[in-house]
């Protein structure tokens, strides 16, 4: 199959440190060429990728030094190339959330587009409604309940090189991590407060936005002050093996309706539980009592602290493997691409009433779910 994949332009492909979306796309794209597909990526240049790579602009503008740029006219710029080539294609992949509907809405059934944000926000339904034809990806189940009627194909879960993170031979441990960015949805202060009552060191591996720097000054700083939290700042993926493979578990304590959260299968992949809140889609990625506990306030992380030995860091590894791993992704990608096309083909309506996916139960407001 010929594959196109049109990826964000604010990180290389995958980016050098904190980073999401793009590292999906490069992932993804290498995992279908080792299946034996013809995968073009439309990035920033300096990406790396074992598909063709057609580049956009020459670097990705978070650590492109030029003062003044347009992010609006790059993207513009690189899907007018993918509308100019778009016979090359069997399938185009779009990963810039919606900026491309109105260039190729006479093409949609030749389309797929994964949503990789939150959907909860206003002027979206609208959107929605107003492009109905774009076959729609979820990156969990959860993600989707802001837009029930778009017009879903299917999930999609996130997965990893299965040799990018792998557990050191014997982890150190002695401590519990916390991997992201610094900012309020985030909660590194519910992590800061977790740890120091379980009486664990916290090492914080994390990004800090411009717009979060007057939140971490003021809100996060201080509490760092009383000892046992030292921040590292960023990390790439090397830092990331040791990290996270020599901690006793990662602390994920968001307080938003994340709608993946890639952080906890980076963890998985090292053999690290996770302690997490049940939040968005933690449910859908933690096997509660296998890969890590799934908590409701700060009183129950403690005590899951103090069950990590319960856990067998080897198992979470073999789930990992199982459920999160590029190939896993790759091949499931595979099954929506056939399932579009071959609707396509078949003159099928391309309505959202004809979506694949079931009516979702809403998420309670709270759910004990930690209780073993």
């Amino acid at each position: 199959m010929r594959i196109a994949h049109i990826a964000p332009l604010y990180e290389s492909v995958p980016p050098r440190l904190y980073g999401g979306t793009e590292r999906i796309v490069a992932y993804l794209a290498d995992a279908l060429v080792d299946l034996g597909h013809d995968v073009t990526v439309f990035a920033s240049g300096d990406s790396s990728t074992r598909a063709e790579l057609v580049s956009a602009r020459a670097l990705a503008f978070r650590l492109d030094p030029h003062p003044l740029k347009s992010d609006l006219a790059a993207h513009l710029s690189m899907l007018h190339e993918v509308r100019r080539r778009a016979d090359e294609f069997d399938l185009l992949h779009f990963h810039v959330d919606l900026l491309h509907f109105p260039l190729f809405e006479d093409i949609a059934e030749r389309t797929v587009t994964t949503l990789h944000g939150r959907l909860d926000l206003e002027d979206l339904a609208g959107i929605y409604q107003r492009w109905p034809r774009f076959p729609l990806v979820s990156i969990s189940d959860r993600q989707r309940l802001p837009l029930r009627f778009a017009h879903w194909v299917g999930t999609a879960y996130h997965g990893l090189p299965p040799e990018l993170l792998e557990p050191p031979a014997t982890p150190s441990g002695g401590y519990v991590a916390f991997l992201g960015r610094i900012s309020p949805e985030k909660r590194p202060d519910r992590a800061i407060s977790i740890a120091r009552r379980a009486g664990r060191p916290l090492r914080m591996a994390a990004k800090v936005d411009a717009v979060d720097v007057g939140y971490y000054r003021e809100e996060i700083e201080p509490l760092m002050t009383g000892g046992g939290v030292e921040f590292i700042g960023e990390i790439n993926d090397a830092g990331k093996r040791l990290f996270l493979g020599n901690a006793d578990a990662l602390l994920f304590p968001i307080d938003w309706p994340e709608p993946f959260g890639l952080v906890m299968i980076e963890a998985m992949a090292c053999g690290t539980p996770v302690i997490a809140w049940d939040c968005g889609s933690v449910r859908e990625v933690i096997d509660h009592g296998v890969t890590g506990f799934i908590v409701d306030s700060e009183e129950q992380a403690v005590e899951a602290v103090a069950r990590l030995p319960e856990l067998d860091r080897g198992e979470i590894r073999r789930v990992f493997e199982r459920r999160f791993s590029a190939p896993v992704m790759a091949r499931r990608y595979l099954e929506l691409y056939e399932s579009v096309l071959t609707s396509s083909a078949m003159g099928a309506d391309m309505s959202p009433t004809r979506s694949l996916s079931p009516t979702l139960p809403a998420q309670p407001a709270t759910a004990l779910v930690y209780s073993a």
